[in-house]
This record gives structure tokens, C-alpha cells and sequence, in this order.
């Protein structure tokens, strides 16, 4: 598997490993639930198999690669870059019109760059392309790039469907709600840095509106 820009990365199709048990707790944990004392049984798996996914995930001789085809040739991909010393996730997305990935954020103990909304992120759920490989499953899709979601206000419906996303990838039906709960307050109160910000020292007063339509719409996807 070739990414541009990962050629000296030993990339692997990850795509199996979602429908593991201790996939979704390894993959939210750190990004959206780490200070809200998460255990594996919110996502409906238990310790050893979290740890056993861990291994899979984090091997310096293997990095897991997801990729989600979206409608127009583009494909949303999140890559474990298992670099020894600079272990991160990286979220990316490609076209074949591009020279090269466009990355949007990483995640390496913090999040940083770029984010997306809830209409941005429903975007790509909702349109997958089946003329490519990867993954359609619209409740591993959402989860997949969730950890992107900064959304200050979010609606019942938004709840509503990601809790159907938890029940969809083993969370129990008792458990979910509150599941999803702790990951939208997480979304409410991330604040991320962008490295395109003014710094207040340089007379900037923070950080500029968001454009119209989020980072979808920088990138050309509509």
C-alpha cells in the first residue's frame, strides 16, 4: 500500500481490524475520552482484548491504514504512523487529481490542526463510494473521524445517532447513551490550535472564522 508522503512507512490495510474487539476503545480512548476515565466496557470490550489490539495497532513494522472513498474519487483516510519515538494518528485525504495527500490533523497525545463539523463529518458518512476499496460502514466511518468533531452545540438527532453508531459496533444498548454523551461534551469543549493562527503577540485576537462550509469545502469536496 503507497500514500504519498508515507513512502518509507510499512502501510497495512487496517480496514479487518474495525470489527475486532478492542478496536473502538484503543482507537476514541486517548483522543476523546481520556479525561473523562473511560473503560474498555463503554464500547462494549473488556481489558485483555484492548491490549491485544493495542499490540496490533502500535507495531513499528506495521501501520494500519483505514481508508472511507467518498463520492467524486476522494477517500478520507486515517493512518498509525507507529514511527519509534513519534507514534501519532494522522488524518488525511486524497484525490487522484492531487500530487499528494493533504493531511487535516494528527493526534499524538494532543490534537492538533484542523477539525470538522457535524455536517462536514455526516458529509462523509453518508456518501460513500463503492467503485473503490475501503470502508462503508456508515457507524465504523463516523467513529473512524469523530475524533475530529468540534461542535460547541449539538442537537438530539446528533446523540440520537451516535449512540445508534456505539450499538452498531458492539456498545450495549444500556451503556451507549452515556457513551455518547461523553464524547459530544468532549467535542463541545476541544479547543485545537492551528498553526496558521496569529499569535496574540503579532496583534492577532485569535483565531479566524471558520469558512463557509468547513474543511470539506477548502478542500473541494462538496
Amino acid at each position: 500500500m503507497l500514500i504519498e508522503g508515507y513512502e518509507g512507512g510499512p502501510l497495512v490495510a487496517g480496514e479487518p481490524l474495525v470489527d475486532r474487539p478492542g478496536f473502538w476503545s484503543n482507537h476514541l480512548w486517548g483522543p476523546c475520552c481520556r479525561d473523562a476515565g473511560a473503560e474498555p466496557e463503554w464500547f462494549g470490550d473488556d481489558g485483555a482484548d484492548v491490549d491485544a489490539m493495542s499490540d496490533l495497532l502500535m507495531d513499528p513494522d506495521r501501520w494500519p491504514v483505514f481508508r472511507m472513498p467518498v463520492e467524486g474519487g476522494y477517500e478520507a483516510v486515517v493512518v498509525y504512523r507507529n514511527l519509534v519515538g513519534d507514534y501519532g494518528v494522522d488524518y488525511l485525504f486524497t484525490h487522484p487529481s492531487w500530487n499528494g495527500a493533504r493531511q487535516i490533523a494528527g493526534w499524538d497525545g494532543d490534537l492538533h490542526r484542523d477539525t470538522l463539523t457535524w455536517r462536514d463529518l455526516i458529509r462523509i458518512v453518508d456518501s460513500p463510494s463503492s467503485a473503490a476499496e475501503g470502508i462503508e460502514d456508515p457507524a465504523a466511518r463516523l467513529l473512524l473521524m469523530l475524533p475530529l468533531l468540534t461542535e460547541h452545540a449539538t442537537s438530539d438527532e446528533t446523540a440520537a445517532t451516535l449512540t445508534a453508531a456505539l450499538i452498531a459496533v458492539g456498545a450495549s444498548q444500556d451503556i451507549a447513551p452515556t457513551t455518547a454523551q461523553h464524547l459530544l461534551e468532549h467535542s463541545a469543549r476541544s479547543v485545537w490550535h492551528d498553526p496558521t493562527w496569529g499569535s496574540p503577540f503579532s496583534g492577532s485576537s485569535g483565531p479566524p472564522s471558520p469558512a463557509v462550509g468547513g474543511v470539506l469545502a477548502r478542500l473541494g469536496i462538496t
